[in-house]
């Protein structure tokens, strides 16, 4: 299914069924009175997470959403059928914003049912009416018009950890070889096109989200290649791992990237470097002969910052970076607070 993060759709909740005017006819009753049964009520429109969808592909192809009407009252005093209620499924980390005023109407974080447009109500039949002065009254409501709305729906990804890395930096390689995601990998930038989320299993009863988002690089918060669009699915995750590109081919020192990808960062949202994170130095299997490592290590540490090297080639370091991350996510899950006192 093609990745789509963003679309504009229509709701239209049910009309109400009309009231029935109608009089009771019945042998050897003379005046049988007024019977008219009430309307059914339109169809409500709700919204519905479904964690096994991860694109608004769908809601993009049918963007006109409509709830059934009611049917009018009978008589004998039969009311109308209800109007089928629209149930409308969506990514969890939907946001759902109206079109008009720009409000934000929800945030779609769970499976629960969550309804945003009422159907009209159903009109009163004539048995309603009825009065000492009118015993036979010949009115009967008509049903309440549905409701519309045009909305926009935004989806950021609900993920734990957010890969943040230049083209090429082996963020999908590193995320196929701790989790169960299967991105396209290649030796050429921009390999990665759209979010790809993997779950990571550390044990039996520890996992994590990891989400690989395509390459940042230099003046993308400007609009420079692929990275800005998909920067926000990264704003919902509880630590963000830098992948610093350490072998022979990378033209630029390690730090000098680091330093160019956290000013990315601040230049979207100054919140996402407030976030727990962790720099691992990738591709420990191509690096030159004569490159000092631990000089690279200690230069970050000296900054504050956690470092790990790592190869998802031949698997260094990873065991040991996959149990730092499920520690961070665990404690920011239990205080997401904690995360930012660290």
């Amino acid at each position: 299914m093609k990745f789509i993060d963003t679309a504009k759709i229509y709701l239209f909740s049910g009309k109400g069924g009309a009231g029935c005017a109608s009089m009771r006819r019945e042998k050897f009753i003379e005046f049988g009175g007024p019977n008219g049964g009430d309307g059914g009520r339109g169809g409500d429109i709700s919204f519905k997470g479904d964690a096994s969808l991860t694109s608004l592909f769908d809601l993009r192809l049918h963007p006109h959403q409509r709830a059934g009407h009611g049917v009018a009252g009978m008589g004998d005093q039969k009311t109308g059928k209800a109007g089928t209620d629209k149930i409308i499924k969506m990514p969890l980390g939907t946001i759902i914003i109206d079109n008009d005023t720009e409000e934000i109407l929800l945030e779609v974080l769970d499976e629960k049912v969550h309804p945003v447009l009422k159907g009209g109500q159903g009109g009163l039949g004539n048995v309603h009416f009825k009065s000492a002065t009118n015993r036979a009254p010949r009115y009967a409501q008509p049903g309440e018009p549905g409701k519309e709305m045009c909305i926009r729906l935004e989806l950021k990804l609900i993920a734990d950890v957010g890969l943040v890395g230049f083209p090429n930096a082996g963020k999908s390689t590193f995320i196929s070889s701790v989790s169960n995601a299967k991105p396209k990998i290649a030796d050429y930038p921009f390999t990665t096109l759209v979010p790809n989320l993997g779950v990571v299993n550390v044990s039996d009863y520890r996992s994590f989200v990891v989400a690989d988002i395509p390459g940042i690089i230099e003046d993308a918060h400007q609009g420079t290649g692929l990275g800005d669009r998909f920067l926000k699915h990264i704003q919902r995750t509880a630590v963000l791992a830098f992948l610093v590109d350490c072998s022979e081919f990378n033209e630029m020192e390690p730090m000098k990237s680091f330093t160019v990808l956290l000013n990315e960062l601040t230049q979207f949202s100054a919140d996402l470097t407030k976030k727990k994170r962790v720099v691992l130095l990738t591709k420990m299997d191509a690096i030159s002969h004569d490159l000092n490592i631990q000089e690279i290590i200690d230069k970050f540490k000296a900054t504050g910052e956690e470092v790990y090297p790592i190869s998802s080639v031949t698997g260094k370091g990873l065991k040991q970076v996959t149990f730092r991350l499920a520690d961070i996510v665990e404690a920011n899950r239990s205080d997401p607070t904690q995360i930012d006192e660290e």
